[in-house]
């Protein structure tokens, strides 16, 4: 099923991220945290795609095990790595896996690069140059979006009229990077409509169940950290079961407030954790039946 269909039966849908395995000899961990995660029946689950493309081929092989798992899966899909003649090759094997939903993005820029090499293809720069291709195949096309701006947009502004570009292109729905204070969503949410921006908006959710996540999803996300988190990754950090316990209840607090105010979609970054994901499903899933049943 397409998630364009899921987010038009449902008034709230609950999806989980994942991430393949940098190296094959994790791939069976990795499809066995997926199939943990199906047993928990979100309504989709993503699959992320390493940067520079590095896992690919993994990518397309967890999804179609994530589909086998009765669940429908977001492949992810990048413009660095790959040319128009690579993303109809990549087209054609996702289809072949029963992929019907894609995210596209621009993609993280590889380390380390070589000098003459081409990192993104001339005619497949952003990822509005991505989805047309996309949709041209059949697939039902996410994109990505930033409450609080992409770390290489000048402002806000820009970031908006970059992402508006994306919608104009045909993206089907939008998938939050991180945010740890809903208010950045809401005002988001209001800009992104003041702008014509109107297709539906799935908020990203990480639970912080590490102290030392924090820094590196600021890096990531451009995030804005409350002081209630930082005081809770102070005050827990050199107790990691404490630590997870308190992350799980500050994002379940965040869900319980977002599906209050009518958002539509809640994206878990499960960091391929079954026992996180379950933790924060089991506190909500309640409140998400009585939601979908109004």
């Amino acid at each position: 099923m397409t998630i364009k269909e899921l987010l038009s039966k449902k008034k709230v849908t609950l999806s989980f991220e994942m991430f393949p395995p940098k190296q094959q000899s994790g791939f069976e961990n990795v499809v066995n945290a997926a199939q943990s995660l199906s047993t928990l029946t979100p309504d989709f689950m993503s699959i992320t795609y390493g940067a520079g493309g590095t896992t690919k081929v993994n990518t397309v092989e967890i999804a179609s095990k994530i589909i086998s798992f009765n669940t429908p899966a977001l492949a992810h899909l990048t413009c660095v790595g790959n040319t128009k003649k690579s993303i109809k090759e990549a087209s054609k094997n996702m289809k072949q896996a029963g992929i019907e939903n894609v995210l596209a993005l621009r993609g993280d820029m590889p380390q380390n690069v070589e000098p003459g090499q081409v990192v993104l293809s001339e005619d497949l720069k952003h990822a509005s140059d991505l989805v047309p291709l996309l949709k041209a195949e059949g697939f039902c096309v996410g994109g990505a979006c930033y409450p609080e701006g992409h770390p290489e947009s000048q402002n806000r502004e820009e970031d908006i009229e970059n992402l508006k570009y994306k919608v104009e292109a045909g993206v089907d729905f939008l998938t939050t990077q991180m945010f740890f204070d809903n208010n950045m969503l809401y005002s988001y949410l209001y800009r992104l409509q003041s702008k014509g921006i109107h297709v539906p908006v799935l908020a990203g959710i990480m639970p912080i169940t590490n102290a030392n996540q924090v820094s590196r999803m600021i890096k990531l996300s451009n995030a804005f950290v409350p002081q209630k988190l930082l005081s809770i990754c102070d005050k827990f950090s050199s107790s990691p079961e404490a630590m997870k316990q308190a992350g799980i209840a500050y994002a379940t607090d965040q869900i319980i407030d977002l599906i209050s105010n009518g958002v539509r979609g809640i994206h878990i970054y499960s960091m391929n954790k079954p026992e996180i994901a379950g933790a924060i499903l089991a506190n909500v899933n309640e409140i998400i039946k009585a939601t979908n049943n109004e």
